[in-house]
């Protein structure tokens, strides 16, 4: 017989609604800053979940129609459940956390992936397609994705966090937003913007704090949207359940914060929302290692990937080098960051031969579980970087015929309600 008496649940620390918005619910907030206490505190060793809005904090819905994407607001991102402090960590550890599990809310089994405007978040193709908003709903059965938005694909998803960090102490925070403004001075025309300031603006910290605190955070408090020092916005898509994280601590208790939840995403994340971004639970247990910073060098966090992985083995590779080929041409010195520009619009172009649009295949590109590798660096004055698609995800062929590729009628995704692509 089932012994009760010996069966003790993992606690859930952290709970959220993911059809309220974010800024009505306690235990979130969209701004790192040292200052924001802890929510709840866990024993090293613990077993524990914390449930997580989507990134936008409830503002996307499942439907056909992409203002939503348009109209968001990015004062208001990203939306982070925490922090939650680890009993006996101080600054120098090394805080070690163990992904056990992300999945989906079972009343939420689906998800999105977005173009966003050039003018308002923008994407690895902001200013060459002059983004305009766009997306794909993916609904969720078990560990499969497949979207109305996105025909004849099905793939297994990686679930795993966006977005995962410590809190920066007030010497890192003071770092972060000197070096970042001086970018953004040097660079105040473009668009996208190349940083984020901080902006109070949308500030959330989730809790009940004097008012001085609320707003010395909304005044000061770094945004969410890189990765930095401490974790943050990484976008990794191999941390799912069963890897390890080791991140410094810059503050007593580390005041870990997690969100932006992922269901898929490819390598990149190239259209800025380019994973299927879902709400969800996430399942941890933490330990530290004193002094680890000092130990293992660290000046940045270390990761050993998920052994559990979808087994894709036969893949379509497309090679970019630092050439802009799909443009004027123009020949850089080992620009890695062009190279991946060139393999994914190889990729997109031949996407469109079998019958995607544009969008289609940035949405797809960016959620399905494709690989990106730099294939060398050393060879002037082209870097060398691959985009591997995976064949298994289609349920056509797309190798190359002699006879050349059939191009199929594949619909749409959802666009603007003025039809504007």
């Amino acid at each position: 017989m089932a012994t009760k008496a010996n069966s003790v649940p993992h606690r859930t620390v952290i709970e959220v609604d993911p059809f309220v918005p974010a800024d009505q619910q306690k235990g979130v907030h969209n701004r790192w800053h040292p200052d924001i206490p802890a929510f709840a505190t866990v024993k090293p060793g613990e077993v524990f979940s914390v449930q997580c809005v989507d990134w936008t904090g409830a503002q996307i819905g499942n439907n056909d129609c992409s203002d939503d994407i348009k109209n968001v607001d990015l004062s208001k991102v990203h939306n982070l459940s925490g922090p939650v402090a680890i009993e006996g960590a101080e600054p120098g550890d090394c805080l070690v956390v163990d992904i056990l599990d992300v999945r989906p809310f079972d009343k939420m089994p689906w998800g999105y992936t977005g173009i966003f405007e050039l003018e308002n978040g923008g994407g690895l193709f902001a200013r060459e397609f002059n983004s305009r908003a766009a997306k794909a709903i993916w609904d969720f059965k078990g560990v499969y994705a497949t979207s109305r938005h996105i025909p004849g694909v099905k793939f297994a998803g990686v679930s795993h966090p966006g977005l995962i960090g410590t809190a920066p102490s007030a010497e890192l925070l003071a770092t972060w937003n000197k070096r970042e403004g001086e970018l953004i001075a040097a660079n105040k025309d473009s668009v996208p913007p190349v940083a984020y300031p901080p902006l109070p603006k949308g500030t959330y910290v989730g809790q009940d704090l004097p008012k001085e605190v609320i707003e010395k955070v909304a005044r000061e408090g770094a945004r969410t949207v890189p990765p930095r020092e401490h974790g943050g916005n990484c976008d990794i898509k191999n941390l799912s359940r069963g890897s390890r994280c080791y991140f410094p601590v810059y503050i007593k208790g580390a005041n870990l914060s997690v969100g932006d939840l992922h269901f898929s995403q490819g390598d990149g994340e190239i259209s800025f929302c380019g994973a299927i971004e879902m709400a969800g639970i996430i399942t941890f247990s933490c330990s530290i290692i004193k002094n680890g910073v000092e130990k293992f060098a660290m000046r940045q966090p270390m990761f050993l990937p998920s052994p559990v992985d979808p087994l894709y083995s036969a893949k379509l590779i497309f090679e970019g080098i630092s050439v802009d080929v799909h443009g004027d041409g123009k020949q850089y010195n080992m620009d890695a960051t062009v190279a991946f520009k060139q393999a994914t619009l190889n990729a997109i172009t031949y996407l469109m031969k079998l019958g995607y649009t544009r969008e289609q295949a940035y949405l797809l590109l960016s959620a399905a579980p494709v690989e990106s590798h730099v294939g060398a660096v050393v060879d002037s004055p082209n870097a060398c970087v691959t985009m591997a698609l995976p064949l298994g995800i289609f349920d056509f062929d797309i190798l190359p015929r002699e006879e050349g590729l059939i191009k199929r009628n594949l619909g749409q995704c959802a666009i603007r309600s003025d039809g504007v692509v």
